[in-house]
């Protein structure tokens, strides 16, 4: 399975495949159109108490993809996860998201757990 990732204010490029935004909340300063989503998946996106907890502070990242991957087994997410896994599989996939820390961010416990790591 190709998953990649990139923040969803970079330009589009050719090889990006299906681009997924995967935050729960729309980026700051962001049109429609200059994202160029094919889909908005923020049903898989980590709980709102969760991202807040979080901060996106990287000392606190383990515990937020222990806390994440169990959220991702509840139902809501489990259904969102198996769209995702259903996209990636016809094709490469780009995880999107608006944090700069791409290596600490959901999108990334999204791209090992599709890649089944």
């Amino acid at each position: 399975m190709e998953v990649r990732l990139r923040r969803v204010y970079d330009d589009a490029s050719a090889d990006d495949g299906k681009r997924i935004l995967v935050d729960r909340v729309w980026p700051r300063g962001l049109s429609k159109d200059k994202a160029r989503l094919d889909e908005w998946a923020k049903d898989v996106a980590p709980s709102t108490e969760l991202r807040k907890w979080y901060g996106h502070e990287a000392d606190r990242f383990g515990e937020f993809a222990r806390r994440y991957e169990a959220e991702l087994d509840e139902p809501e997410r489990a259904a969102a996860l198996d769209r995702l896994r259903e996209i990636a599989g016809g094709g490469p996939v780009t995880l999107l998201t608006a944090t700069k820390d791409i290596d600490h961010s959901q999108a990334a416990v999204l791209a090992a757990r599709l890649r089944g790591g």
